[in-house]
């Protein structure tokens, strides 16, 4: 890592204390919240760790959704965040490479003649996502035949199929291996359509900082703080049966798949 860590420390503070953005949604990453409303999660706790690199105090700054934290990125409302790194996002943000992989696919109506991802982008067919998450600017660039129907927030996405009113519905494959249970006849697509790399930012302003915010996460994955932070929110969850303890333990697997993927990328 960077030796001035003085350096680093003023780059991303002037008053002691690190400002750490904390996407509420992505349940996942942050898996619960205490009595205060502070967060609880792999995601906090990578942040509460870089803290104890710089020597810094935290502060959590929750957001409902990850497209409130990139559009604050110029206002100076925290020092660094934790959401998805998205060419979009990266004109204002400098992120690290990702610490977790979450897999985005479709869900398609009961009735839908549709069978593989790459069906879904037709005309006529129309697709409900949440509006700036990084798999809906993922969409927003990629989508060319069928409609985007964008609304603020995961659950309204949700409500549009449900009502109907759209034939497919985009998300993050955790999040849908639990919706597809709920919406009788719906199905979900084999596959995805991107993968969210879940990285820590910091502004474009800060010059040295991103580099030892880089070479934080790598470390971070090598020596298995990661892959420990994700079974220590796993195993401190109160679940209501073992069914829906497996079941977490499924979609748990999805966010670490990226820590085996990329050693395997580095040795080939």
């Amino acid at each position: 890592m960077i030796d001035n860590i003085a350096q680093i420390r003023n780059e991303l503070s002037s008053n002691g204390i690190l400002r750490a953005a904390i996407n509420m949604s992505n349940f996942l990453l942050v898996t619960d919240k205490k009595n205060d409303g502070t967060p609880i999660g792999v995601s906090p706790d990578m942040a509460q760790e870089l803290a104890n690199k710089l020597d810094l105090k935290l502060k959590l700054i929750p957001y409902n959704t990850p497209g409130e934290i990139a559009d604050d990125a110029n206002n100076n409302k925290w020092d660094i965040c934790n959401i998805g790194a998205e060419p979009q996002r990266a004109e204002k943000i400098t992120f690290s490479l990702a610490y977790a992989e979450i897999q985005a696919t479709y869900l398609i109506q009961s009735n839908s003649n549709i069978k593989s991802i790459n069906e879904v982008d037709v005309k006529g067919n129309t697709i409900a996502v949440a509006d700036k998450t990084a798999y809906g600017l993922w969409l927003e660039r990629n989508i060319k035949n069928a409609e985007l129907i964008t609304i603020e927030g995961v659950e309204a996405s949700m409500k549009i199929f449900i009502d109907k009113k759209s034939d497919v519905l985009a998300g993050l494959r955790p999040q849908l291996i639990e919706t597809v249970k709920e919406i009788e006849g719906s199905k979900l697509l084999p596959g995805y359509f991107t993968s969210i790399q879940q990285g820590i930012g910091t502004s474009k302003t800060n010059i040295h900082a991103p580099y030892f915010i880089h070479n934080f996460v790598e470390e971070m994955k090598s020596n298995g703080f990661v892959k420990k932070l994700i079974l220590k929110h796993l195993v401190t969850q109160n679940f209501p049966s073992k069914s829906c303890l497996n079941q977490l333990q499924e979609m748990l697997q999805q966010i670490i798949c990226l820590l085996y993927t990329s050693d395997a990328a580095d040795e080939g």
